[in-house]
C-alpha cells in the first residue's frame, strides 16, 4: 500500500515505530531469559533478539527513507515478536507441570516463531538501505540463522514425560513413584521441592483443567486430570489406620513359593501360581518345563505381572518402613545409646531406598533430632559418627533436607567435629561436602569460624578419604575469593595461585594484594613458588596496570627473601623488569622503585644474578648512577644488591666492572653519611671491592679525610660497620708508608687493639667475632712490619701480642692465620731486641747477686713487650695446636715457628717446639700442606734431624714423605732440603746428586 493511498489516515513517524519496536525487542529478549522451562531454547531466542536490536537502532539513527515496504517489514516483525512474547508469558504463568508435559509442543511453537521473525527481518532488504556494510552483513547472517533454527526439547523433560505416561498406563499409581517423579521434575523445572510449592503448582494445573473444560477441550481436560491424579499422590499421606492395618509382618501370600522370601516383582505363571519373576526365570533357564509348586507340565512359559499383589506388597513395605520411622523418633530422643545407634543405622538404610523414604523421614520431624546428636554436648563419639553418616545419606540429592540441616544450625556443629579424631572428622567432612553440592551452602560453610583452617589441616592427615573430601570441599569453597584468601592464610595456596594464573584481572590483583600483606614463613614462600605463582606475578609486572604491578611486586619482594626462590624468580625474567622500573623516569613508578630495589637486593645472592645483570654493558653504570638520584631507603637496597653481586669470591668480573665504573670514588663519600643503613651498605660494598684491587691503584683514592672516617668507624656502635671498615683498612697496601702513617696519626692502632679485645670477649656473637678478629689481625700487619721497630714497639706496648695469642685459641682458621703472620713479623726481631745477660767476673764476682737466667732461645732477657718473644708470650703451644687443626693457617704458623730456628741457638728453639709436641704436626704438613707449607716444614725438619734424638724418635714418621718430596718436590729448594734430611737419617749419602 502506498502512502498516497492511505487517504486521511495519519501514520506514526518511522522513527517512532522503530523506537516502539526496539523497546518490544529488548523487553521480549529479557523476558525470554526468565523462562524456567526449556531454558536453553528460550535463551537462544533471547540471543537472536539481542542481535536484532543494533540493526533497528542503526535504522533509527540513519533516518532511513519511509516507504511501504519497510513499514510492512517492521509491522510483520512487530507482530511475530508479539507472538513470541505471548508464548513467553504463557510459559511463565502456566503450571510448570503442564509446561513440562507439553514441552515438545512448546519447543515446536518456539522454533516456528523464531523462523518467522527471521523471515520478517529479511523483508527489510538491508542491502538497499544506507547503513554500514558490517551491519548489512551481520543482518543477512542473522536472517539465515533464524530461518534455519532448530530447537529440540530437553532429554530430561522427555524422559520424565515417558515415565508419567508409563505410570498412568500400567497402573503404577502409587505415592512412592509419584514422589520420585516430583523430585526429578523439581530438578528440571526449578520448583522448590516442598509441599507448599507443589500445592501451588497443583492448583495451577487444576485451574488449567477447568479452563480446558470451558474451551470444550475434553481430551486435554481428561489428560490433565490424569496427570493431576497421578502426581498429587506424592503429597497425599495415607490415613493413620490404613498405615497400620497390615502390621509389620508380611502376609503368607507375599512370600514366593520358590524362595520363601517376600516378592519384589510378583508374576503369575500358567499354572495359576504367583512367584518372584527372577526365581521363575532362573527355573526356566535351568531347563525345567514344569510348575515348581505342583510339578505339572506347563503349557506356556509366559508370565503376567500380578499388579494388584505387587501394589499390596509395596504398600506393606511402605507401611512397615513408616512404622519403623515413627518408632525411631522416641528411640532417638529417649532411648539408650545402643537404641540410638541402631535407629540411626536403620534410618540410613531407609534413606538409601529412594527420595520418597527421605521425605517420610523428614515429615516425621527426625532431621532436627538427628542434628542434635552431632552436637559437641553429645559425649558418645559413636553416636556422633553414626548421626553424621545418616545425615549425609539423607542429604544426598535432597535440597530440602540440606536446607533443613542448615536451618537448625547443624553446619556449625559439624565444622567443630572436624577438629576431633580422624574418623569423626572423616564423617564430618563427608557431610559438609554433600551439603556443598548446593552452591548456596558453600558460603555458609566457609563463614563458620575456623572451618577453612580445619579443612586445610585435614589435608595433611594420614586418612586418604578424609583428605580427598577436604580437598574437594576446599575446591568448592574456592568459588568465594574471601575463602581463597583464608586458605592462603592457612598455608594452602593452590586455589590462590590458580586465580593468579587464570582469574580475571581484578581478581588477580585482589589475590596478589592479599598475599603481599600476609606474614609468610620460609616454608610458605617455598610452597607459593612451588605451586607456580612466580610466572603469573612476573607477567602482572610486565603487562599489568599500575595497581597490578604494585601488588605483584609486593608478593615477589616477600618471596625473594627465601633463598630457594631466587633462581626461580631470575629464570622467570624478573631481573629485567626490576631494572626497567628502577631506570624509569615515569613519576607513577616512584612508589614501586623501593619495592624493586629491595627485591633486587634480595635476589643479589642468587648464583645466576651476576650473569643476568652483566648481560648489559650499561646496567652496572646505570645502577651506580642511580645511587645519587634516589632516597636513602633505595640507596641502601641498591648498595645491598651491588654488594650481593660483588661479594662472592667468584665475582671477580663484577668487582672489576664496578671499579672500572668509578664505584670506589662514588662509595667513599657514603662512609660519612648520617644514615646508618646506607653507610653500612656502602662500607660492605667497598670492602668487597677491596678484596682483589691492585695495591698501587688504591692510595690515590684514600686521603687523610677518608682514612680518618674509616678509623672512626672502627669504634662504631654498629659492629657490621666496624667489621667492614677494618676489612677495608686490612686490604690497604701493607708496604705503603704514607697510608700507614695516616693510619697511625688517627690512632688506628688503638682502635684495632680494641677490636681484638671485643672480638675475644665471650659476649660477642660468634659470626661477628670471627670477622672482627680476621680483619683486625690482618690490619695489624701494617703496624708490625719487621722493618719498622718503632711501630712494633708501639703495638707491643698496647698488649697486641697477648691478644694475638688469644686469637690463636678463639679465632676462626683465617683469624688464626692472620694472627700467626703478625706474630711472625714481630718475632723476626726478637733475637736482636733481646737484652744480653750481664756476666759478672773478677775477684769479687762471688759477692754479686745471682744473675736471673735469660731466654733459652734468644740467650738474653726477653719479654712479650720488649723483645716480642714467642716463648715469653706463651705463643708456642697455641701455634702448635693450630698446626694440628687448621690447615688454612699452616703456612703462617710455620712461618712464626721458624723464627725460633733462624739463629745459632736453633737447637734450643727445636727443643722448645719439641717440648710443645710440635714435631708430629710438622711432619703431618709434609703430607697435607701446600707447597709453601711443605717447604717451610722441610726446612724446620732439617734443623731438627741434625739431632740424633729427633731422628730416632721421629725419623720413621717422616721418612716416606721426605723420600717423596726429594723425588717429586715442587721446587729444587724443597727437594734439596728433603734430601738433606734423608742424609741426616743416613738414607742418602751426603755426596748424592741431590746436593749438586
Amino acid at each position: 500500500m502506498s502512502l498516497a493511498g492511505l487517504g486521511s489516515a495519519v501514520l506514526a513517524p518511522l522513527s517512532a515505530v522503530l523506537s516502539r519496536l526496539l523497546v518490544q525487542v529488548f523487553n521480549t529478549a529479557m523476558a525470554a531469559r526468565d523462562v524456567l522451562i526449556e531454558q536453553s531454547n528460550f535463551n537462544e531466542l533471547s540471543r537472536y533478539l539481542h542481535r536484532i536490536a543494533p540493526v533497528l537502532q542503526e535504522l533509527q539513527e540513519k533516518n532511513v527513507t519511509d516507504n511501504s515496504a519497510i513499514r510492512l517489514a517492521l509491522e510483520s516483525l512487530e507482530r511475530e515478536i508479539k507472538t513470541a512474547d505471548e508464548l513467553i508469558v504463557e510459559c511463565t504463568n502456566k503450571s510448570r507441570l503442564f509446561l513440562l508435559y507439553n514441552c515438545t509442543d512448546i519447543v515446536k511453537r518456539l522454533q516456528a516463531v523464531t523462523q518467522e521473525i527471521g523471515r520478517c527481518l529479511g523483508l527489510l532488504d538491508v542491502a538497499s538501505l544506507s547503513i554500514a556494510l558490517h551491519t548489512r552483513t551481520a543482518t543477512a547472517d542473522l536472517c539465515r540463522l533464524m530461518q534455519t533454527a532448530e530447537f529440540k526439547a530437553a532429554a530430561a523433560g522427555e524422559e520424565i514425560i515417558a515415565k508419567i505416561d508409563m505410570g498412568m498406563r500400567d497402573g503404577r499409581a502409587d505415592r512412592d513413584c509419584a514422589r520420585e517423579l516430583l523430585f526429578q521434575i523439581a530438578q528440571v523445572v526449578g520448583v522448590p521441592d516442598n509441599a507448599a510449592s507443589w500445592k501451588k503448582e497443583f492448583e495451577k494445573l487444576k485451574k488449567e483443567k477447568d479452563e480446558a473444560l470451558l474451551r470444550k477441550s475434553q481430551a486435554e481436560a481428561i489428560q490433565l486430570e490424569q496427570i493431576l491424579s497421578f502426581l498429587s499422590q506424592a503429597e497425599t499421606p495415607q490415613p493413620e489406620p490404613e498405615r497400620q492395618k497390615l502390621g509389620t509382618k508380611p502376609l503368607q501370600a507375599f512370600n514366593c513359593p520358590i524362595t520363601g522370601e517376600v516378592m519384589e516383582d510378583p508374576v503369575e505363571i500358567a499354572s495359576g501360581f504367583t512367584v518372584e519373576r527372577k526365581a521363575i526365570e532362573e527355573w526356566f533357564e535351568a531347563g525345567h518345563r514344569t510348575c515348581p509348586i505342583t510339578g505339572t507340565e506347563l503349557h506356556s512359559f509366559e508370565v503376567q505381572p500380578n499388579v494388584a499383589l505387587r501394589h499390596c506388597i509395596k504398600d506393606w513395605r511402605d507401611q512397615t518402613i513408616r512404622y519403623h520411622i515413627t518408632s525411631a523418633k522416641s528411640k532417638l530422643q529417649l532411648g539408650s545409646d545402643e537404641d540410638k545407634i541402631s535407629s540411626l543405622k536403620e534410618l540410613q538404610k531407609f534413606s538409601e531406598g529412594g527420595p520418597a523414604r527421605k521425605v517420610w523421614i523428614q515429615e516425621e520431624g527426625l532431621i532436627p533430632i538427628i542434628c542434635t546428636l552431632v552436637s559437641n554436648t553429645n559425649k558418645h563419639q559413636h553416636i556422633r559418627q553414626t548421626a553424621l553418616s545418616t545425615l549425609c545419606s539423607l542429604a544426598t540429592d535432597s535440597a530440602t533436607i540440606k536446607e533443613e540441616i542448615a536451618n537448625v544450625g547443624a553446619i556449625e556443629n559439624v565444622v567443630r567435629l572436624l577438629a576431633r579424631d580422624i574418623e569423626e572428622g572423616r564423617h564430618a567432612v563427608a557431610l559438609l561436602l554433600e551439603l556443598s553440592n548446593e552452591p548456596s551452602f558453600c558460603e555458609r560453610i566457609g563463614k563458620v569460624q575456623g572451618c577453612i583452617l580445619l579443612l586445610v589441616t585435614m589435608l595433611n592427615t594420614g586418612n586418604y578419604g578424609a583428605a580427598e573430601d577436604a580437598r574437594q570441599l576446599l575446591e568448592k569453597l574456592a568459588n568465594n575469593n574471601q575463602n581463597v584468601v583464608q586458605m592462603a592464610e592457612a598455608n594452602y595456596f593452590k586455589p590462590l595461585v590458580h586465580l593468579l594464573l587464570e582469574g580475571p584481572e581484578m581478581t588477580k590483583i585482589l589475590m596478589a594484594t592479599a598475599l603481599a600483606k600476609m606474614t609468610l614463613t620460609d616454608q610458605s614462600k617455598a610452597a607459593i613458588a612451588r605451586e607456580g605463582a612466580i610466572p603469573p606475578l612476573t607477567k602482572m609486572i610486565s603487562a599489568g596496570k599500575l595497581e597490578a604491578k604494585s601488588a605483584a611486586l609486593g608478593v615477589l619482594q616477600s618471596l625473594s627473601t627465601h633463598p630457594g626462590n631466587c633462581d626461580l624468580m631470575i629464570d622467570a625474567g624478573v631481573i629485567p623488569l626490576l631494572l626497567q622500573l628502577l631506570f624509569s623516569v615515569t613519576s607513577v613508578f616512584v612508589n614501586l622503585k623501593e619495592l624493586a630495589s629491595e627485591t633486587l637486593a634480595n635476589l643479589a645472592t642468587a648464583s645466576s644474578m651476576e650473569a643476568k645483570v652483566l648481560d648489559s654493558n650499561d646496567t652496572v653504570s646505570q645502577l651506580l648512577s642511580l645511587l645519587n638520584l634516589v632516597g636513602p631507603v633505595n640507596q641502601g637496597h641498591l648498595l645491598r644488591a651491588l654488594n650481593g653481586m660483588a661479594s662472592p669470591a667468584r665475582a671477580t668480573s663484577m668487582r672489576a666492572k664496578l671499579r672500572d665504573g668509578g664505584a670506589i670514588q662514588l662509595l667513599l663519600p657514603f662512609c660519612e653519611v648520617n644514615d646508618g643503613e646506607v653507610r653500612a651498605s656502602a662500607l660492605k660494598l667497598l670492602y668487597s671491592l677491596s678484596q682483589d684491587w691492585v695495591d698501587e691503584d688504591i692510595a690515590k683514592y684514600f686521603g687523610s679525610t677518608y682514612i680518618q672516617s674509616l678509623v672512626k668507624l672502627l669504634s662504631s656502635s654498629r659492629i657490621d660497620e666496624t667489621v667492614a671498615a677494618a676489612g677495608i683498612i686490612s686490604n690497604l697496601p701493607d708496604n705503603d708508608s704514607h697510608i700507614t702513617e695516616m693510619l697511625q696519626n688517627v690512632e688506628a692502632l688503638s682502635a684495632l687493639v680494641e677490636m681484638l679485645k671485643t672480638g675475644g670477649s665471650k659476649t660477642c656473637r660468634q659470626t661477628y667475632r670471627h670477622q672482627l678478629l680476621e680483619n683486625a689481625s690482618r690490619a695489624l700487619r701494617k703496624f708490625t712490619m719487621p722493618t719498622d721497630e718503632r711501630l712494633q714497639r708501639l703495638a707491643a706496648e698496647q698488649d697486641v701480642i697477648p691478644l694475638l695469642v688469644q686469637v690463636l685459641t678463639v679465632g676462626s682458621p683465617l683469624a688464626k692465620k692472620e694472627a700467626a703472620v703478625v706474630l711472625s713479623q714481630l718475632s723476626d726481631n726478637s733475637k736482636k731486641l733481646s737484652t744480653p745477660l750481664n756476666k759478672k767476673s773478677g775477684l769479687f764476682a762471688c759477692f754479686w747477686p745471682t744473675i736471673q737466667e735469660g731466654c733459652i732461645v734468644h740467650k738474653g732477657q726477653c719479654s712479650a713487650k720488649s723483645s716480642f718473644c714467642l716463648l715469653e708470650a706463651g705463643a708456642v703451644a697455641p701455634l702448635v695446636q693450630c698446626l694440628e687443626k687448621e690447615s688454612e693457617a699452616h703456612e703462617a704458623v710455620l712461618m712464626a715457628l721458624t723464627t725460633l730456628l733462624k739463629h745459632d741457638t736453633f737447637e734450643e728453639g727445636c727443643r722448645v717446639i719439641a717440648d710443645a709436641q710440635g714435631l708430629g704436626p710438622i711432619i703431618r704438613v709434609l703430607f697435607i700442606g701446600t707447597p709453601n707449607a711443605k717447604n717451610k716444614a722441610v726446612w724446620m725438619l732439617e734443623k731438627f734431624f741434625r739431632n740424633e734424638k729427633y731422628r730416632t724418635d721421629f725419623g720413621h714418621q717422616a721418612q716416606m714423605h721426605l723420600i717423596d718430596l726429594a723425588q717429586n718436590g715442587d721446587d729444587s729448594d724443597t727437594r734439596s732440603l728433603a734430601a738433606m734430611c734423608l742424609a741426616h737419617m743416613n738414607i742418602l749419602h751426603k755426596q748424592s746428586a741431590y746436593f749438586h
